[in-house]
Formats: structure tokens, C-alpha cells, sequence
């Protein structure tokens, strides 16, 4: 009974999130004049409804912690990936404007692909390589100096629950090119709405950040490292039972 419910309700919300980005994504063009800002404000209203419908229809909520830690400067945000909840709440959440580096694939689906082109995000095509990277660089620079803050997945795609992937050390790279200061996040989003599962499941998720790394005199290598026993230190906190089993 419990799992027909949770699939009656993920059916609700997948019509639901359907129908708002058809409406919100042409709204959101509407805007696309405004000091960016402004627009995305706007743009990310769509992500507000997104985590609302999701906790009054599946019964999701969340839960934050450490975001004191967030600094008021330049930063680059590496988070643990688990589900498609966290590049929809993170968006809407964080004191500053977020940039998301990600495929540009993403920017050919139809109405959420408009809407985030609208946004100063970083596109990337992974076929070329070190041209790739040294585009975000190039990129990146621009976004950090306008007082944004970058995102990365280190571990490159979502991630089961109680599984590690591979950190990979682009986000870090880009740190200290940039000499810029990295902030670890933890989450355990999977648990409610699992990787490649149509059935959203009510709980909470935490979302748990932690304190700025320095960069400064390190190694990608070395800085990826903290950033990596940081976030799975982390996990294990926040996720207890999962890590127990």
C-alpha cells in the first residue's frame, strides 16, 4: 500500500513539475531584459515551486545546516551528487547567484533547456577534452569576478546511496587556477528520490555544508583530497543508518 501511494503521488508530481516548466519557461523569457540578477530571480522561481510540490505531494522535506559557512566572496561549491533534487534546490537556496557546469546537451531540451539558457551558466562539450576545461577556466574567471559562485559535481554523475564514486578533480583544478576558496557540501537527496527511480519516497533530506577550504599553496590533487574526506565524513553523519547496513 505504502509503495502504490508513493507512486500514485510521484505521478502527481511528475505532471505537475511538467506542466510548470511548460508555463514557467516561456514566462521566464518574458524577463530575459532584466539585469541578470533580476532575472534570475525570476528564472529560479520555477525551482521554489519545484521543492514545494515536492514537499506537499511526495511528502519531501529538507533540512539545512552549516550554511552560516557559506562566505560572503567567491567560492566554488563541491557537492556529493545523488539525485536531480539538489541542482533544483541548491539554485534556489544559496546567498548568491549559482553557475552550473554541465553538459550542452542540457540547453537543447525543450522549455527547461530555453530557460536555462537564459542563465550565465557554463555549457561544456566533453568531447574536446583539455579545450573543455580550458574553457570553464576561461569562463569561470568571468563568473567568480561578477560574484558568482560556481558548482561542481566532483564525482561526475549521481551517485547510489551509500556509494562513493570517483572524485574527479576538475572543481579543484579550477580552485586553484583561480585561487579561489572551495566549500564542501554533503547530502544525502537519494534517499527520497533515488537515482533513476520514478517512486519519490517522503523523508528529509539534509543538505549540510561545510567550511571554506583554501586553496592557496595546494595541489589540485591535495585540495580534492579534503574536499573528498570532508563531504564522506559527512555522509556518515548524516546518513548513519545507510552506512551501517
Amino acid at each position: 500500500m505504502f509503495r502504490f501511494t508513493c507512486f500514485i503521488r510521484s505521478l502527481i508530481f511528475m505532471i505537475v513539475m511538467v506542466v510548470a516548466t511548460v508555463i514557467w519557461a516561456p514566462i521566464s523569457m518574458l524577463f530575459a531584459f532584466l539585469p541578470y540578477n533580476q532575472r534570475y530571480y525570476v528564472t529560479s522561481r520555477w525551482n521554489v515551486f519545484i521543492i514545494w510540490a515536492a514537499k506537499v505531494i511526495c511528502g519531501i522535506h529538507y533540512e539545512r545546516r552549516g550554511w552560516e559557512n557559506f562566505p560572503d566572496e567567491p567560492a566554488i561549491l563541491l557537492a556529493k551528487h545523488q539525485s536531480a533534487w539538489e541542482t533544483i534546490f541548491l539554485l534556489m537556496a544559496t546567498p548568491r547567484p549559482l553557475v552550473f557546469v554541465f553538459k550542452k546537451e542540457i540547453t537543447y531540451i525543450p522549455f527547461f533547456g530555453w530557460a536555462i539558457s537564459l542563465l550565465r551558466m557554463i555549457p561544456i562539450d566533453r568531447s574536446k577534452g583539455k579545450d573543455a576545461f580550458a574553457q570553464v577556466v576561461t569562463h569561470g574567471k568571468k563568473r567568480l569576478a561578477d560574484g558568482q559562485w560556481i558548482i561542481m559535481f566532483p564525482e561526475g554523475t549521481r551517485i547510489a546511496v551509500g556509494k562513493k564514486g570517483t572524485y574527479k578533480g576538475g572543481g579543484a583544478r579550477l580552485a586553484v587556477e583561480t585561487n579561489t576558496q572551495v566549500v564542501p557540501i554533503a547530502l544525502n537527496s537519494g534517499e527520497c528520490w533515488p537515482k533513476n527511480s520514478f517512486i519519490k519516497k517522503p523523508g528529509t533530506v539534509t543538505v549540510s555544508v561545510g567550511k571554506p577550504i583554501s586553496s592557496e599553496g595546494k595541489t589540485a590533487p591535495e585540495l580534492m583530497l579534503e574536499v573528498e574526506q570532508w563531504i564522506e565524513a559527512e555522509m556518515r553523519v548524516i546518513s548513519p543508518r545507510v552506512y551501517q547496513e
